[in-house]
């Protein structure tokens, strides 16, 4: 075996990485930070909150949100129909996590920003 398919293989067992699978793309963290500061969500309330987001991404991240057991959709049957998403409890212990990171980001920042 070479050495870079070791280092792959190594890479697909890391918590990190499996981690930054779920939330990484450009779509996840906005309705992730969108669900977390507003609470539950409806798919509209969703698309006004993040800028420049289609009705295909916001449609295809909320499935893959879901399917990772980050967000919830709860569906209501009435007419017309309404579907409400928010965090569930992984998706809200989450949150300090992402707000360390971005603590970081801005620290990263100022010091790249002072040289």
């Amino acid at each position: 075996m070479n050495d870079k398919a070791l280092y792959k293989n190594r890479l697909d067992n890391c918590p990190l990485t499996f981690a930054l699978n779920l939330i990484g793309g450009k779509w996840r963290l906005p309705i992730i930070w969108a669900l977390s500061k507003n609470g539950t969500m409806r798919y509209n309330e969703l698309k006004r909150s993040i800028d420049g987001i289609t009705n295909m991404m916001l449609t295809q991240s909320l499935k893959e949100l879901e399917l990772h057991g980050i967000i919830n959709r709860k569906q209501f049957m009435e007419i017309p129909p309404r579907v409400e998403y928010s965090l569930t409890d992984n998706g809200k212990n989450l949150i300090p996590v992402l707000k360390a990171l971005a603590d970081w980001g801005n620290q990263m920042k100022n010091i790249d920003n002072s040289k």
